[in-house]
């Protein structure tokens, strides 16, 4: 019998690949790294044990049966990122999906399932899709691929099930580590950020602003009458209210501003980059929607809605440091309410109006 030595050696060397490849991954299990990076030391990893010039990751929701596109390397500019994946029927990622199994296509011009769009228009001829399961779900799917067909050999397409359930851990726990950061930070009645993190985002906002010159604006808001509110309607109502007036606030607000419980029936927004006259235009766009919103969506409060007065204060136009700053948007929020109520108040000049 003859023995090949080439054949041993290539075997050898995809076995120390393969474990190199999977102890990267563990490391990554139970390293305290964000979700997105997690995703990135996968690919990458995957990409070089198949040794395949582009790959993607999609994370999976079981709930809303929908794929989101997180990590991908190796497509053109052209490529979705951070999109919604969808399935396409009688594509492979429906029956990897469906079975949880890990498929190869060799070629997909010969190949029974349909291609999804985008991977046609990228070109793609070699599919693997691995999906990545933890038990009882599959939390996301793995694609390897490259622009030519090419042959895959059985062994290695085993090893990738491997590498795919210590991938599965990895993002499983880094999910987990983000909720649970995310908790630490977010107000349960609103969903708003708490005042704890206000606090700490007040500091490096600020910071920001101060080093790149750029302005910083805050908005604090107090609910008009809340004690006689809970008074009249009940607290379990109030606890309605507060959770409404969140959602209204985050609805209100662009991409890049930041609302905050502050407590109570407080709540703050950070708006960075922002100068005086926008940040009074955010201000009033709330104010109004509040009071618009909750007349519409709480039946039991009749004929007014609920109504916000509110004090807006800008870096570096009234006050250079956090004390400052606070201080007069605080004295802003309560001339408003001495002024009346359900209005919007700032500082020209040296006068509250």
């Amino acid at each position: 019998m003859v023995q090949c030595d080439s054949c041993d050696k290539e075997s050898l060397e995809l076995q120390v690949t393969a474990l190199t490849d999977l102890i990267e991954v563990a490391r990554a299990v139970v390293s305290p790294l964000d979700l997105d990076t997690v995703l990135q030391v996968i690919l990458d990893s995957a990409m070089r044990f198949a040794d395949v010039p582009a790959g993607n990751i999609a994370l999976f929701d079981e709930n809303q049966q929908e794929l989101t596109l997180h990590a991908e390397a190796g497509f053109s500019p052209a490529f979705p990122r951070n999109e919604q994946w969808d399935v396409v029927p009688g594509g492979i990622t429906q029956e990897a999906l469906q079975t949880g199994e890990v498929l190869c296509v060799e070629d997909t011009g010969e190949t029974s399932f349909a291609l999804n769009p985008i991977a046609a228009r990228e070109g793609i001829r070699f599919v693997i899709c691995v999906p990545l399961k933890v038990p009882g779900s599959i939390v996301g799917l793995l694609y390897l691929n490259d622009f030519v067909p090419r042959r895959f050999r059985l062994e290695k397409l085993k090893l990738i099930s491997v590498f795919a359930s210590f991938a599965a851990m990895a993002i499983y726990n880094a999910r987990l580590h983000t909720r649970t950061k995310q908790m630490a930070i977010t107000d349960a009645l609103t969903g708003l950020h708490n005042h704890r993190y206000f606090q700490q985002l007040f500091n490096q906002e600020l910071g920001r602003a101060k080093r790149y010159e750029k302005p910083l604006s805050i908005i604090f808001m107090d609910i008009d009458d809340f004690k006689k509110f809970n008074d009249t309607y009940g607290h379990a109502n109030g606890d309605l209210a507060l959770a409404l007036i969140g959602k209204i606030v985050t609805r209100s607000l662009r991409r890049i501003d930041i609302a905050f419980r502050y407590g109570g029936e407080e709540f703050a927004v950070l708006l960075p980059e922002t100068r005086l006259e926008s940040a009074l235009q955010v201000a009033e766009r709330v104010r109004e929607r509040i009071e618009k919103d909750t007349l519409d969506m709480l039946p039991f409060v009749a004929g007014h809605g609920i109504t916000v007065s509110i004090g807006v204060a800008c870096y570096p136009l009234d006050g250079s440091t956090r004390e400052e700053l606070f201080a007069k948007v605080d004295a802003l929020l309560y001339k408003a309410k001495e002024s009346g109520k359900n209005m919007v108040h700032y500082f020209k000049g040296d006068t509250a109006v």
